[in-house]
């Protein structure tokens, strides 16, 4: 059995053990067989206990090989110690599917961690699922059944929310009974020893009964397995993410460029970003998304009508919708002349549609009409603010009939204030409008809402872009630097496995005496570079490890032996090969393009601006490999040097194609080469379009 149609079993049993299952009030194995029973199961339920006997009306199986019939899946609520041999039966068994809400796992040190291996050895060899372990269980509201230890079960909806948090949900979950949320699947990852995010996202996709995806994460298990399962989703349903932590991976000290500017957080931001994903900064604004979509359309445009009753909130929405990227809609002289007739001479008829702190629920249902009837308009924010005259619950009521009449563009209820606001709470909830408390959080969700719609648009099936190379060569290079114990090319070395795959160098050749360094300056031609040929020294200019624009042979032979005794001066210890001679190439714009890899999705590629301030400019964007055409473009587009590359002020542009072309075979090769850890270009230099590029300086570390 593969993992979704383990997890098909999953969603929905015919049968549920409880292995576990207990008399006692309080206990872990009671309340998942309580919740069990309450939830409504249609199926059969099989508490199980050595001790026999019967609980809350069913009788109590003493092992799992004493059920009669076939059981789908397993609930495991006994001791860590215990869990081993219950999975073993309950392979022998022929179960589907395991639940192991148990903890005492990897959480708890190496013990937990090969005992968890055991577990997932076991699943492999009976061909079963395991969900966790360490986890809060799981709840399908459509089966339905709820086989968790919660404190209740969430409405029915359409919502799927995994989190790898079983703390986290509890609390997800009681807040979604107090504000009517509800939920197809709510699922407890655990410790993600067989089942994780990506075999999750991948079946909610396949749920009929979900249509908005919700995850909260601390890492994920295998990152191209994630993005992969997240493409087939996002162009039918939407996924939002809030991701916490950072990884170990990360913090680490970087040598290169790249790996200094690349934080432990990018590769999660770039991975959601080539995927569709959607970030939320905090569980708030995730909920929030998820309660406009729940009960909205998606908006089919950035345009915004804004009905208020008092200026100051209006404006404020404007502001919120301005910084958002959403657009204050232009009415249509139609509506504008259709307001005017309607409303009283003071009220403001262009958006945003002020109807005065005297509006009647007539009022706001005119101009929430008149702007769902507009063309311009794509959605609708309504705003109230309590005043003498306002009547809080019947225009609330007012809003729900609008809606019916109009539901084809997304409503969205701001009424600002506390206890009057109880009950139009109540009526808008039950209308199925979201209502806010304050203009910010409603204009957020909203905006997320149209990003989701604009990046499911722009996902393209593409083919990655592959270039003739030379494997044979950068692997016997790669091998001899293995084979003479370093991790650090030289520069002559990294130049030939860029020559390798096609990146145009500026030529470069080692030199270990001065008479070696003057006959390859006369081959390469004059004016030419000199640079310490060190795997220790990575900044060579700070050590006067490099000479430029050498015009003869005595300035060679003069710069390479003021080049060895510099580094002999400051750095005595560093292994030096020698000199490296390098033809002097012509001056264009300094970019860097560079790679360092990330644990969990692979080499990270880096553009921006390059030469020596570049960790000060920090004009950089990053893309995962392997990269498509777009994926390329894209990451230029994103930098400050990406418009300038594009020529400003009656300037030629530079050959965007080279550069692209350059990035895509650095793509190539650092996904070709997983020893490949960690790479910098710095600087290339671009030229005019048709002219090409140039690298000067390339570093390469290898892993060890």
């Amino acid at each position: 059995m593969d993992r979704q149609k383990g997890i098909d079993v999953l969603f929905k049993p015919r049968s549920i053990a409880v292995i576990g299952a207990s008399a006692t009030m309080g206990k872990l194995g009671n309340d998942v067989l309580r919740n069990l029973i309450e939830s409504g199961f249609e199926g059969r339920v099989y508490p199980v206990n050595p001790r026999g006997g019967e609980i809350l009306g069913l009788k109590v199986h003493r092992s799992v090989s004493e059920i009669a019939n076939n059981v789908d899946v397993a609930v495991i609520v006994i001791p860590a110690k215990y869990v081993l041999p219950a999975v073993e039966e309950c392979g022998q068994k022929g179960v589907s599917a395991l639940v192991i809400i148990t903890a005492g796992f990897k959480e708890i040190g190496h013990e937990g961690q090969e005992a968890e291996r055991k577990l997932v050895e076991l699943a492999e060899k009976y061909e079963m699922v395991i969900q966790g372990p360490n986890c809060l269980g799981i709840i399908n509201t459509s089966a339905p059944y709820n086989a968790s230890f919660s404190a209740g079960t969430p409405g029915k909806g359409t919502i799927a929310f995994a989190s790898q948090s079983g703390a986290l949900m509890t609390g997800i979950l009681d807040w979604s009974l107090m504000e009517k949320i509800g939920f197809s699947k709510f699922v407890s990852l655990g410790n993600k020893a067989h089942l994780n995010e990506a075999d999750f996202v991948e079946a909610f996709g396949r749920d009929p009964d979900s249509t908005f995806i919700l995850l909260y994460i601390e890492s994920v298990v295998d990152g191209r397995k994630f993005m992969d399962a997240c493409r087939k989703v996002v162009p039918t349903k939407p996924i939002f993410v809030v991701k916490s932590g950072v990884s170990v991976a990360g913090a680490r000290a970087a040598s290169s460029h790249t790996g200094s500017l690349a934080g432990s957080d990018t590769a999660y931001d770039v991975a959601f970003k080539q995927c569709g994903v959607q970030r939320a900064n905090n569980m708030a604004s995730l909920f929030d998304v998820a309660a406009v979509f729940d009960d909205m359309k998606l908006p089919s445009g950035n345009r915004v009508s804004i009905v208020t009753n008092a200026g100051g909130p209006g404006i404020l929405t404007t502001d919120a919708c301005d910084a958002s990227g959403l657009e204050i809609a232009h009415l249509t002289s139609e509506t504008i002349a259709y307001l005017k007739k309607n409303l009283p001479p003071a009220a403001s008829v262009y958006n945003p549609i002020d109807a005065l702190g005297t509006a009647q629920p007539e009022d706001y249902a005119l101009c929430v009409e008149a702007s769902l009837r507009d063309e311009n308009v794509d959605s609708v924010i309504v705003l109230l603010t309590p005043q003498a005259m306002t009547k809080e619950t019947e225009t609330a009521q007012i809003l729900v009939e609008s809606h019916k009449k109009y539901p084809h563009k997304p409503l969205l209820a701001v009424f600002m204030g506390g206890n009057s606001m109880v009950y139009p709470r109540i009526v808008l909830t039950e209308g199925r409008i979201p209502i806010f408390d304050f203009p910010e959080r409603a204009v957020h969700a909203l905006a997320e809402l149209y990003n989701y719609t604009v990046n499911r648009d722009s996902l393209k099936i593409e083919s990655i872009p592959t270039f003739k190379v030379d494997k044979k060569k950068t692997t016997e290079i790669i091998e001899r630097v293995r084979k003479d114990n370093r991790r650090v090319l030289l520069g002559s070395e990294a130049h030939a496995i860029a020559e390798a795959y096609g990146i145009p160098v500026a030529r470069i050749r080692l030199a270990t005496s001065s008479e070696e360094a003057k006959i390859l300056a006369d081959e390469l031609g004059y004016p030419v570079v000199l640079k310490i040929a060190s795997p220790d020294i990575i900044h060579k200019s700070d050590i006067g490890g490099i000479r430029i624009g050498l015009d003869t042979p005595q300035q060679v032979e003069e710069a390479f032996l003021q080049i060895l005794d510099n580094a002999k001066t400051h750095m005595p210890n560093a292994m030096v090969y020698g000199v490296d001679v390098q033809e002097m190439a012509e001056k264009g714009k300094e970019l860097i393009i560079g790679c360092s890899r990330d644990v969990q999705f692979g080499p990270l590629v880096m553009f921006g601006a390059g030469g020596i301030f570049v960790n000060y400019l920090k004009d950089i964007s990053f893309r995962l490999a392997p990269m498509t055409r777009s994926d390329s473009g894209e990451l230029i587009k994103e930098t400050k040097m990406g418009s300038l590359l594009e020529g400003v002020r009656g300037e030629d542009p530079s050959d965007l194609v080279a550069i692209e072309d350059t990035i895509l075979r650095i793509s190539q090769l650092v996904t070709d080469f997983e020893e490949i850890v960690e790479l910098d270009i710095n600087p290339v230099f671009a030229y005019e379009k048709g002219k090409g590029v140039s690298a000067v300086d390339i570093k390469i570390t290898i892993g060890g």
